[in-house]
């Protein structure tokens, strides 16, 4: 079963110490795109992998705010898969072209209001075909959301 890079239980798997800070990458605007519709597989690549992620929809305009306040900015939540081509990413060194395919960040198909969430309770489950590749609670990131888009809005603004 997979472990995203989240988790330390996941860095350990693949043999890496879990980080002393996030790592943060960026998924243009070009690789949205709708539950159920199709991800195109760039021709370049070779190696495509998926990565389920909690994903926090920003409710209003964002920028240089405290992790404690953070949530209040919130709307609600969805579920993100963050596809990856992993030759890419390994050939480059850095992430921008192998996360930032066009297709390659499906969304969706539900927001959940920020007041329904239970966070203890809150599990990221991928599936496969019905086989579960990946599961795990949303308390045991290495880094709480709210601190990493703390992080985050300090050097780029988060639009509601």
């Amino acid at each position: 079963m997979r472990r995203r890079r989240n988790y330390a239980e996941h860095a350990r798997e693949l043999g890496n110490a879990p980080p002393a800070e996030p790592l943060i990458l960026l998924k243009p605007p070009s690789s949205l795109n709708a539950h159920g519709a199709p991800v195109i597989y760039p021709e370049i690549a070779e190696r495509v992998d998926f990565e389920g992620e909690l994903g926090v929809v920003i409710g209003r305009r964002t920028r240089r705010i405290r992790a404690a306040v953070l949530p209040a900015h919130v709307a609600g939540y969805t579920i993100v898969n963050d596809i990856t081509a992993r030759d890419l990413q390994k050939k480059d060194g850095q992430w921008t072209r192998a996360k930032g395919c066009d297709t390659f960040c499906p969304v969706g198909p539900w927001l959940v209001l920020k007041e329904e969430v239970d966070f203890d309770a809150l599990r990221i489950v991928t599936r496969v075909n019905g086989a579960v590749r990946q599961d795990a609670a949303v308390s045991q990131m290495i880094f709480p959301w709210v601190l990493f888009l703390s992080l985050v809005s300090q050097f780029m603004t988060l639009d509601g």
